[in-house]
């Protein structure tokens, strides 16, 4: 009896030794994720002044800042359910002089492209502001799209720009299927909902219906660049409106931007002020930030 009893204590003190470990666990990664924290805060808020950004309370001149990286889809940084937000947050700022919007995007999907588009010309109207955009390495495609929103479009003389068509790839596997002597069994309802299925031969009437909804989006997209760009094109619509994409400064002799210019040239020369409140900029260390918490959580739990 008096040895069960011996047992049990031992039992209950290596319980005991265990939670206490892992409770002091938990705190050490909730310190070093606290103290984690006020570093990144500490670096951006000095990065932020270093490079020209201001704290909301501070008064004087200054434009809003939204930077837009990236492949242009849903899932992304560059998407409309991450970009109207800081669209409308960046607008509604009632203190700053116009809207800065900096672009580095091979493109995208079309939808995602026209939502951003769209809204950005919502708010340019609703609050009256002059809305900016500068073009880095690659203003293309979907890219292009949201940029013919703005009042004014600068990129550098090497920037990529134009590219205005719409492309849809894909692959075929029936000749594949065959040598692997694989029969692919696939039941519809709907003489057409197997269209475009890659184990099957493509059909003339496949082409046909592939031309005319590219057709529809093509000129969708081309109606943007006009309605955007109007008394400013200077090139051939049967030129621009092929695809093709140019250097920023052969883009600039067709009218498709309105100079060339780096981003601190560029808020000096439209807003007489290099200074900006930058939105959206710490996302991407608040999932940093996420990411630690969770790991540090994790670690108390299967440890």
């Amino acid at each position: 009896m008096q040895e069960i009893k011996n047992n049990d204590l031992a039992s209950d003190l290596v319980k005991d030794i265990l939670k206490e470990k892992r409770s002091d666990r938990l705190w050490k990664n909730i310190r070093f994720v606290a103290w984690f924290a006020l570093i990144i805060y500490i670096a951006v808020h000095i990065f932020n002044l270093m490079h020209g950004s201001i704290p909301a309370e501070m008064e004087g001149k200054y434009t809003a800042l939204i930077r837009l990286d990236g492949m242009i889809a849903p899932g992304r940084d560059f998407s409309s359910d991450n970009i109207v937000p800081i669209l409308q947050e960046a607008f509604s700022d009632k203190a700053a002089l116009g809207v800065v919007i900096d672009i580095n995007s091979p493109g995208g999907t079309p939808v995602q492209a026209a939502i951003i588009h769209d809204v950005i010309l919502y708010y340019k109207n609703k609050y009256h502001k002059k809305v900016i955009v500068v073009g880095e390495d690659m203003l293309t495609s979907g890219a292009y799209y949201v940029a013919v929103a703005a009042d004014k479009i600068y990129v550098n003389p090497n920037t990529l720009t134009g590219s205005i068509g719409v492309v849809m790839k894909g692959f075929g596997f029936v000749d594949l299927m065959k040598k692997l002597g694989v029969e692919r069994r696939v039941y519809i309802s709907g003489t057409d909902k197997d269209r475009l299925d890659p184990f099957l031969p493509q059909t003339a009437e496949d082409l046909a219906k592939v031309h005319e909804v590219m057709s529809e989006v093509h000129q969708n997209f081309a109606q943007a660049v006009l309605n955007g760009r109007k008394g400013k094109l200077k090139g051939d619509p049967k030129q621009l409106f092929t695809g093709d994409f140019w250097s920023g400064q052969t883009a600039l002799k067709l009218g498709l931007v309105d100079g060339l210019g780096n981003l601190t040239d560029v808020m000096q020369s439209e807003f007489k002020t290099t200074r900006y409140k930058e939105y959206g900029a710490t996302s991407s260390v608040f999932k940093l930030l996420s990411g630690q918490l969770t790991n540090a959580v994790d670690n108390f739990v299967y440890s």
